[in-house]
C-alpha cells in the first residue's frame, strides 16, 4: 500500500496545477470508496505538504554529503590603483608633522587578479559521517510522517464517505415516512367522507404529513453537507455532482485484540517516525562529541596577477591545515549535554506514544465489537417496528384502531430504520478507526 500511495502522489505531481475538480472527477461519475481515496491522495493539500517535507529532508541528506567532495572556487578581480607617494611636510602653526615638500602622485595603473582554489576535507573524526547518518534518519522520519498524514487523510475520506451513504439512507427513510403519512391522510379523508371517522383524524394526518416533510428538508440538507465534507476530505471542494457506490452491508471484522496491537506496533508510521528521531538523537550525541577532536583539511590554489591580462604573473600553493580545538568556552560540553537531554525527551515521547497506541487500539477494538453487536439488535428492531405498523394499519382500516396508534407505529418504524442505518455506519467507521489504529490502509 505504501508503494501505491507513493505512485498516486507521483501522478499528482504530473497533473496540471491549473483547473479544478472537473479534471479528476467527471460529472455523474460513480465513485467507489477506493476511487475517493485515490483522489484524496492526489489532491488533498495535506498530502502535498507532507510530500514537500520529504523532499526537503532528502535534499538535506545531499547537503550533508557535500563535505565528502572537494570544494572548488574561482575568483577574479580588477582594481584601478592610484598610489600616493612623497615626503611629509611641516605644519604652519608650529606643529611639526614632518619635513619636506608637498607629496606628489605617481601614475595610476590597473591590477588584474584571478585564482582557482581547491580544498578537501581529509579527516574530521566523524563530523561529516554522523551528520549524514542523522539526516538519513531525519529523512526516514519524514517519510513515516508522510505515511501518517496519508493514513489520517484516508481515515477522513472513509468517515465522510460513509457519512454520505448514511445521510442518503436516512433521506430514503424519511421519504418513505412522507409516503406513509400521505397514505394515512388519504385513508383518513376517505373514512371522514363516508362518515366513519371524525375530522380529528384528518387534521392529525395532515400534521403528520407536514412534520414528515419538514424532516425530509432537514435530511436533504444533511445529505448535502455530508457531500461537502467528503469533497473537502478529497481536496476537491468544487467537485461536480457524482454518485457513490453504496455498500454498508455488515460483515464481521475477524481479528483479536492481541493481533491488532501487534500490527499497530509493527506498522504505525508515527511510531516509526519517532523511532527514527530517537536514533538520530543517539547519533547526535556522537556528532556533538566531534567538537573535541581536530580536523584535517588539504588545500591548493593557482593564482594569476598583473597589470595586464596577457602579462600576469603566475603562482601556486598547496598544503594542509590541521585545526585542534583547545578551548571553546565549554561549548562542546554543553552541546553534548543538550544532545543527551534531547535523547531523553525522545525516549519519553516514544514510550508515551506506545501507550497512546495501546489505548487507541483498545478503544477502537472495543468500539468495533460494540458496533457489531448492535447491528442484529437494530435489525430486529426494524422487523418488530414494521410488524407493529402493519398491525396498527390493519386495526385502523378495520375501524377498531385510532390514528394515534398508527402515528406512533410510523414514528417507531422510522426511528428503528434510522437506528439500523446508524448502526451500520458506526460499524464501518469503527472498522476504519481500527485499521487506522493498526497502521493498515
Amino acid at each position: 500500500m505504501k508503494a501505491f500511495i507513493t505512485l498516486i502522489v507521483l501522478l499528482a505531481s504530473l497533473l496540471p496545477l491549473k483547473g479544478g475538480a472537473e479534471e479528476i472527477i467527471q460529472k455523474g461519475e460513480l465513485l467507489s470508496l477506493q476511487r475517493c481515496i485515490e483522489i484524496a491522495l492526489m489532491k488533498n493539500p495535506a498530502i502535498l505538504a507532507a510530500k514537500g517535507t520529504v523532499d526537503v529532508n532528502e535534499s538535506r541528506v545531499g547537503q550533508s554529503k557535500s563535505t565528502y567532495y572537494p570544494q572548488i572556487n574561482w575568483t577574479g578581480g580588477y582594481s584601478r590603483i592610484l598610489p600616493v607617494s612623497g615626503r611629509s611636510f611641516t605644519g604652519s602653526q608650529g606643529g611639526t608633522f614632518g619635513t619636506g615638500d608637498v607629496v606628489s602622485s605617481s601614475s595610476a595603473f590597473d591590477q588584474y587578479t584571478t585564482s582557482f582554489t581547491l580544498s578537501q576535507n581529509i579527516y574530521d573524526f566523524g563530523r561529516t559521517s554522523t551528520q549524514v547518518q542523522i539526516q538519513n534518519l531525519n529523512y526516514d522520519s519524514s517519510k513515516s510522517d508522510f505515511d501518517n498524514v496519508s493514513e489520517q487523510v484516508i481515515l477522513s475520506v472513509k468517515q465522510t464517505y460513509y457519512a454520505v451513504v448514511q445521510a442518503k439512507y436516512n433521506r430514503l427513510v424519511v421519504e418513505d415516512t412522507v409516503k406513509q403519512t400521505q397514505q394515512q391522510l388519504e385513508q383518513a379523508k376517505g373514512f371522514y367522507e363516508v362518515g366513519t371517522r371524525p375530522k380529528f383524524d384528518v387534521i392529525r394526518a395532515e400534521v403528520n404529513v407536514s412534520a414528515a416533510k419538514f424532516n425530509l428538508i432537514r435530511a436533504e440538507n444533511d445529505f448535502r453537507i455530508a457531500v461537502l465534507n467528503l469533497n473537502n476530505a478529497m481536496g476537491v471542494p468544487g467537485a461536480p455532482e457524482y454518485t457513490l457506490s453504496e455498500d454498508i452491508s455488515f460483515a464481521r471484522y475477524e481479528i483479536t485484540f492481541e493481533e491488532a496491537l501487534s500490527r499497530a506496533y509493527e506498522n504505525r508510521p508515527d511510531l516509526k517516525s519517532i523511532v527514527a528521531q530517537r536514533q538520530a538523537a543517539e547519533v547526535g550525541i556522537d556528532s556533538a562529541k566531534t567538537g573535541y577532536y581536530p580536523f584535517l583539511t588539504g588545500n591548493a590554489s593557482y593564482n594569476w596577477a598583473g597589470e595586464k591580462i596577457d602579462q600576469m604573473d603566475k603562482g601556486w600553493n598547496v598544503g594542509a591545515v590541521i585545526s585542534f580545538p583547545i578551548f571553546s568556552g565549554f561549548l562542546t560540553k554543553y552541546q553534548v549535554q543538550e544532545a543527551r537531554a534531547n535523547l531523553n525527551v525522545l525516549k519519553a515521547n516514544e514510550e508515551s506514544l506506545r501507550q497512546a497506541v495501546f489505548l487507541e487500539v483498545e478503544q477502537a477494538y472495543l468500539t468495533l465489537r460494540a458496533a457489531e453487536e448492535a447491528i442484529p439488535t437494530a435489525k430486529l428492531g426494524v422487523e418488530q417496528a414494521q410488524e407493529n405498523l402493519d398491525i396498527a394499519n390493519g386495526r385502523y382500516a378495520a375501524g377498531v384502531g385510532n390514528p394515534i396508534e398508527v402515528t406512533d407505529a410510523e414514528v417507531s418504524l422510522a426511528n428503528a430504520r434510522l437506528a439500523h442505518v446508524q448502526a451500520l455506519y458506526a460499524d464501518k467507521v469503527a472498522q476504519a478507526n481500527l485499521e487506522k489504529a493498526m497502521g493498515m490502509r
